[in-house]
């Protein structure tokens, strides 16, 4: 363990300075320690009498996860992040500061002109953004059934282009078109960048950023009942701002926590995995 903790402080430094040639040669000593370790633990695993099946299978599992994590490279697709939560991805940011980050695809929907939240979805697997339009949508669609709503018109950006076929009788607008559009659509188009607001109120205020749920079906409940969140904290303010009295907070929360709940055991039911009507984030 000693040795494994300075070996990895002296890759992270070399890493830094971009230097990757020296950390692919320190690496090499604790895949090889922790082969040893594997292949010992196998061989008196062989031989146990006395663990219960259920601890048999666990230390099978963190076995096989082990082996996983020695014959990776660099390279590989189906690399292992995390040994607690394998469905953990690296996903470009594009960003200087922040070029990569671990997790899984969280999109959002907010509704164009007062920002609640009316989609939170998880998208396991790294997709393309518009792939994932049209689910977003489904899930939009059964918020909103109780109010008698749907979406008609989305705000998109360049990440959205040419799905317009896969989602009918939805109007499209992506930043693209912007000299084509008319003057109501550019209106709406400006508006998109209300998301990113949103999704830094989830993360910073709403605990989104970390999600201590197990497995893919956490990942998804866990956005959902983040987005549950920001609107009670979204309909407390607006009932501040217009001086509502506080016996209209229960008749206006409950029929919130009915829809969120009927989506929750939606993703219970059909082990789905699921970050629009006004902008997507």
């Amino acid at each position: 363990m000693k040795e494994s903790k300075a070996r990895r402080r002296e890759a992270g430094g070399h890493a830094h300075a971009k230097q990757f040639k020296h950390p692919r040669r320190i690496v090499k000593r604790p895949r090889t320690l922790l082969g040893s370790i594997r292949r010992e633990i196998k061989r008196k695993l062989a031989t146990a009498t006395r663990e219960s099946p259920s601890a048999i299978i666990h230390l099978n599992t963190l076995l096989e996860r082990a082996e996983r994590i020695q014959k990776q490279q660099p390279k590989d697709k189906n690399t292992l992040y995390a040994r607690h939560a394998p469905e953990v991805e690296c996903i470009g940011q594009g960003k200087a500061r922040k070029p990569y980050e671990f997790g899984v695809e969280a999109r959002i929907a907010v509704t164009h002109q007062r920002g609640l939240i009316v989609g939170a979805r998880t998208f396991p697997g790294n997709p393309y953004d518009g792939h994932t339009l049209s689910a977003r949508l489904a899930q939009t669609g059964i918020l909103l059934e109780d109010g008698g709503r749907s979406p008609k018109a989305v705000v998109v950006d360049l990440g959205f282009r040419g799905v317009d076929r896969d989602n009918p009788g939805v109007e499209i607008i992506p930043r693209g078109k912007y000299p084509s559009l008319s003057q109501q659509q550019r209106r709406w188009l400006k508006r998109r960048q209300a998301v990113e607001p949103a999704i830094g109120h989830l993360t910073s205020d709403h605990r989104m950023a970390r999600c201590w749920l197990k497995g893919q079906l956490g990942d998804a409940l866990h956005a959902v009942l983040c987005a549950a969140g920001y609107n009670r904290r979204w309909l407390l303010r607006a009932m501040r701002r217009l001086d509502l009295k506080a016996t209209f907070v229960r008749p206006v929360l409950l029929p919130l926590t009915s829809i969120f709940s009927r989506e929750n055991s939606r993703f219970k039911s059909s082990q789905q995995i699921s970050r629009p009507v006004g902008a997507l984030g």
